[in-house]
């Protein structure tokens, strides 16, 4: 499990049916457990709908050599819950849905 600053929205996602594509240690030393989820996050909705504390943050790569990601980051505890980056998600489900999409 992640830290208990991206628990809530760790156990959301898996709740509703998004497959985790990758766990673990992700690129380096200063990440902990960083989850790969295969759909878009909505950082934005996510930061807004919950109280996740100043140490909870975006976190996006537009660098395609070491891997377009984004999603949000604990940079007190270096875990990250991911989802697929805007310019290559395709078709790919958004997380949190909103009503009527």
């Amino acid at each position: 499990m992640v830290c208990e600053h991206l628990r809530d929205i760790e156990a959301a996602l898996i709740d509703a049916g998004i497959i985790v594509t990758q766990r673990g240690q992700a690129w380096s030393d200063n990440c902990r457990e960083w989850v790969y989820f295969a759909c878009r996050l909505d950082c934005d909705a996510l930061l807004a709908l919950h109280e996740l504390g100043p140490s909870v943050r975006v976190h996006r790569n537009d660098d395609p050599r070491s891997g377009l990601e984004l999603g949000i980051e604990c940079t007190e505890c270096h875990d990250a819950l991911m989802g697929q980056h805007p310019d290559v998600a395709g078709e790919w489900p958004t997380f949190p849905t909103t009503e009527g999409s």
